[in-house]
């Protein structure tokens, strides 16, 4: 595939990608002008599916695809295909090993998303855990800032934060929460069973109510006032802390 912003159009065409790999689709733009009972089974597989949908006008369909017709009808594509939570679960995961993997909480930077999954990658993190809704997508900002990487380590789409947080949980793991607010400080922490680390929003940190599901909230000591570490920096902290008590 190749790793640019891969864009479908057309409803046939889109209607299609929605029923056999919606897990590939980070997007849906519809024009604003379409009415309702053309594009009701559109609508409906992406809300079957947590697919977001954005009403455009008709000239941001033309920046996305060109002069083509589109149907009104325009779908992203990640650039690296998503892993499926129970294929991954299946195929690729012993909790023998104490096995950790990272959960994203609407880190919307592609920047943050790309460097955090080339240190994921480096540090031999199992997963990363990215969000459908209110999170950058594994597109082609995030494949180039990851150094082509984003295709070394599985990255699982999951559909509801906190219900996967429980099923971890259930199967073993423990979860902990990067807080720059918490009491559990990183160099005081054993890293010696499944671990789940969640890192939050740029600006306003983990949600609440995933925060209260952690057994663990992190900090990172910080010095000289200085209030908290880009998320990508604090994620690339984490994850070395983890495997430096794996060597």
């Amino acid at each position: 595939m190749n790793k640019s912003d891969l864009y479908i159009y057309g409803r046939h065409t889109v209607e299609e990608a929605l029923e056999e790999q919606p897990e590939n689709i980070d997007k849906v733009f519809l024009r604003n002008t379409l009415k309702n009972d053309s594009i009701g089974n559109v609508m409906e597989l992406a809300s079957r599916n947590r697919i977001p949908v954005s009403h455009v006008p008709g000239p941001k369909l033309y920046d996305l695809v060109g002069n083509v017709n589109d149907q009104g009808i325009v779908a992203l594509m990640s650039a690296v295909p998503y892993m499926d939570y129970g294929t991954w679960f299946d195929e690729k995961l012993d909790l023998s090993t104490n096995p950790a993997v990272l959960m994203l909480d609407e880190v919307e930077d592609p920047h943050n998303v790309g460097a955090i999954v080339r240190t994921a990658a480096a540090a031999g993190i199992n997963a990363l855990m990215v969000p459908k809704h209110r999170q950058a997508p594994i597109n082609a900002a995030v494949y180039k800032t990851s150094a082509g990487t984003a295709d070394r380590i599985p990255i699982v789409r999951i559909g509801n934060m906190n219900q996967t947080i429980m099923d971890l949980k259930d199967e073993g793991f423990w979860i902990a929460g990067l807080d720059q607010n918490g009491n559990d400080p990183l160099w005081e922490q054993k890293f010696d069973v499944p671990m789940a680390f969640i890192i939050g929003n740029e600006a306003s940190g983990i949600s609440q109510k995933t925060l209260e599901h952690c057994d663990f909230h992190i900090a990172i000591p910080m010095h000289n006032r200085v209030p908290s570490l880009n998320a990508s920096v604090s994620a690339a902290i984490l994850c070395y802390e983890w495997l430096r008590q794996r060597a």
